[in-house]
């Protein structure tokens, strides 16, 4: 199933198919994606059929889930607006004076020693639209489906790995190109989907729903690797800043935001410690997410390069006393593995393991369709969704 988004760490894109043919058997029409993120998955269950209540607390997240799940308008009536903004001559603005660079004969580095996200002519088509788009836009709804576009549209010509902690020292050749922003791929339907931008602890209470998707943030478990190297705010700060215009204060080579640091925008699920006990902090997370969380079935995606292991919350899932079955996937690594740095620290004696994708289906509601208790299955992602139809978890 088609969906779309920027480039990102963790996303789930590839083993969409796989968890659309596990939820198919149950009996479920209402699903809560608690850490949407790009909002794929999002995307492909409302494609399903299904109403679909997306929250995360980055907001860029939140204006995808408002493009995506509650704009009621056909892409026509967005195209003329879109061919407006795309005309509007560039002119240099905030963007352009601190992501703003020169071609330089190949080099991204600049005077001041930083390296920089765009070519001049990117940043201030950037400043000219995202300028014009307070004042065209009818309405909130409107706002977020035309900042999609925007950002789309610049991270189709970004001189990066994939996020926005460091960029690339020689520009990429997609740099070069001119920004150019098209109508996102709508899905226009009459149901009663929901978008919240909170932290998921402050929403839980308010929520009930059959099926709850969760795929939370993770640090790594390599013991070696500062845990402030893997801060899901940082890595899309400018997003942030481009959805909210607000000009923040920045700092540090890569010129983030001061509120995206890890001592203000860190959550829980990337922790690194240990409780008083020696469990990871992010395992007590996990068991009171599940807890708290009011719906027939839970499925929770996890990577085993995460602090919390598969042994760790198969044991608090057995705490908890539910039934779980669960699918092994072997899976590609992120951008997150392509990194410099990355490879410096998997190399100071951190064994490289092969990167697996866990789908957990945990059955909250004892009422509903029963699952295998604690049955592994492994399936193939180069396996189309067709011969996925065997799964045998329930």
């Amino acid at each position: 199933m088609e969906t779309e988004g920027i480039k990102y760490a963790g996303s789930k894109r590839e083993i969409i198919p796989t968890l659309l043919e596990l939820v198919r058997p149950l009996n479920i029409r209402t699903v809560f994606d608690g850490f949407t993120g790009t909002t794929r998955v999002a995307q492909a269950f409302k494609k399903a059929g299904y109403e679909v209540w997306a929250n995360d607390i980055a907001v860029w997240s939140k204006v995808f889930g408002e493009c995506y799940l509650l704009n009621t308008k056909p892409a026509l009536y967005y195209q003329r607006i879109i061919d407006r903004l795309n005309r509007l001559p560039g002119k240099a603005g905030w963007f352009t004076e601190h992501y703003g660079g020169k071609p330089n004969g190949g080099s991204a580095v600049h005077k001041d020693g930083k390296k920089r996200m765009w070519q001049l002519h990117n940043t201030m088509k950037l400043d000219a639209i995202r300028e014009e788009i307070d004042d065209v836009a009818n309405d909130e709804i409107e706002k977020s489906v035309l900042l999609t576009s925007l950002i789309y549209a610049m991270d189709k010509v970004d001189s990066s790995v994939g996020h926005h902690v460091s960029y690339l020292k020689r520009w990429a050749p997609r740099a070069y190109n001119t920004m150019r922003m098209v109508v996102p791929k709508l899905i226009v339907d009459n149901g009663n989907h929901k978008v919240f931008n909170k932290d998921i602890f402050d929403l839980l209470d308010d929520i009930q729903v059959d099926l709850a998707y969760y795929d939370p943030p993770y640090g790594s478990s390599n013991e070696l690797m500062p845990p402030s190297r893997v801060r899901y705010a940082s890595y899309y700060h400018i997003w942030k800043t481009v959805c909210l215009n607000d000009k923040p204060k920045l700092t540090g080579a890569a010129s983030r935001r001061e509120d995206v640091s890890d001592l203000v925008a860190a959550s829980v699920f990337e922790e690194f410690r240990k409780n008083a006990e020696g469990r990871y902090v992010v395992i007590d997370a996990l068991k009171k997410l599940i807890e708290k969380t009011k719906a027939k079935y839970i499925v929770l995606s996890y990577n085993n390069n995460g602090r919390a292991t598969l042994d760790a919350i198969t044991e608090i899932l057995r705490e908890l006393k539910m039934r779980c079955s669960i699918l092994e996937m072997d899976y590609k690594k992120n951008v997150m593995a392509t990194m410099v740095w990355t490879n410096e620290w998997l190399s100071s004696g951190h064994q490289e393991v092969k990167n697996k994708e866990f789908l957990f289906l945990i059955q909250k509601d004892k009422s509903a369709k029963p699952v295998r208790e604690f049955k592994i299955e492994k399936v193939s992602l180069r396996e189309s969704a067709a011969n996925q139809q065997n799964l045998t978890l329930f």
